[in-house]
């Protein structure tokens, strides 16, 4: 299946991830609505809403620079609006944009906890919220959140609890509006890298460990975005999606052109936050399987 048409209204799309998803849609023919808080160039951040348009454009969609803070209900009624203005409709819906500040419960300020909360879980909640009516005009209506797995190990709360509360604040919006929604026909699903990716966020979040880390770029996720809002919204949701297993599932074995250190093994790279251990050992045994069907082929030629 292809996007070709369909109006995708993302949250934080003018860098990173967001823009990767936007991109790869793009390519397909689809219309993009760039909601992020970046009009004018950043040194530390680059890219804006209006360079990511152009962007997108190049590579073959359409493009609606937005400029929103999803902590304002004011801005987010008004950026739906405009795109429906723009577009005639809202088809997918991507919740991208988050805050994150990994630190200790003493070493992190009240003003950060608030800021964390009120985009991640707040924001999430907000602008999907506010598409409903939108969503429920479309003929393949996707929610599609940038979150991780439910699991309620301590070792993914205590290195840094405001950060890991607020992430998950995004994942508890897909379990309670995938049911709320499923008889709507609106699909609600999450999507999380089983590997850091390297984004200009990350390099400010994760700089001391800059030289060591060994990432996926963020193309990996906008492939696997693009797996899941390609599915019948009826029949794919509720689901909390790793982006390699994904793929290995679509029949994807090619993983080395995601990678960020060219050549750097599978076992190399450096994991991210929150994974889920009944989905590692899937997607081990299903690496195995490949692996020896490919020596098996190989065999074969000879």
């Amino acid at each position: 299946m292809s996007l070709y048409g369909k109006v995708l209204f993302i949250t934080g799309a003018s860098r990173g991830i967001g823009k990767a998803i936007a991109l790869r849609a793009a390519r397909d023919g689809a219309w993009v609505a760039i909601a992020a808080k970046t009009a004018d160039p950043n040194p530390k951040l680059p890219g804006t809403i209006f360079s990511a348009a152009k962007e997108i454009e190049q590579a073959g969609g359409r493009a609606l620079p937005i400029q929103c803070d999803i902590r304002e209900e004011a801005q987010v009624r008004s950026a739906l609006k405009q795109t429906v203005d723009h577009f005639g409709k809202i088809d997918i819906v991507i919740n991208n944009a988050s805050a994150i500040h990994l630190a200790s419960t003493e070493a992190t300020d009240v003003k950060r906890y608030d800021l964390m909360h009120s985009i991640n879980g707040r924001g999430t909640w907000m602008v999907s919220k506010f598409a409903l009516e939108h969503l429920k005009k479309s003929g393949n209506p996707h929610i599609l959140n940038i979150s991780p797995p439910l699991s309620m190990d301590a070792k993914w709360f205590s290195p840094f609890p405001a950060y890991t509360i607020a992430k998950y604040n995004m994942s508890l919006c897909v379990l309670g509006m995938a049911g709320e929604l499923r008889s709507q026909g609106i699909a609600v699903n999450a999507l999380w890298p089983l590997t850091m990716i390297e984004t200009a966020a990350l390099k400010i979040a994760d700089r001391a460990n800059a030289g060591e880390r060994k990432s996926r770029t963020p193309e990996i996720m906008a492939d696997a975005a693009h797996s899941i809002l390609t599915r019948p919204a009826g029949e794919f949701s509720g689901n909390f999606c790793l982006d390699e297993l994904l793929l290995r599932k679509d029949g994807v074995t090619d993983f080395e052109k995601y990678n960020n250190t060219p050549g750097a093994a599978l076992e190399e790279l450096s994991p991210d936050f929150f994974l889920d251990d009944g989905q590692l050992e899937e997607l081990d045994a299903l690496r195995e399987a490949q692996a020896a069907q490919a020596q098996a082929q190989a065999k074969a030629k000879l």
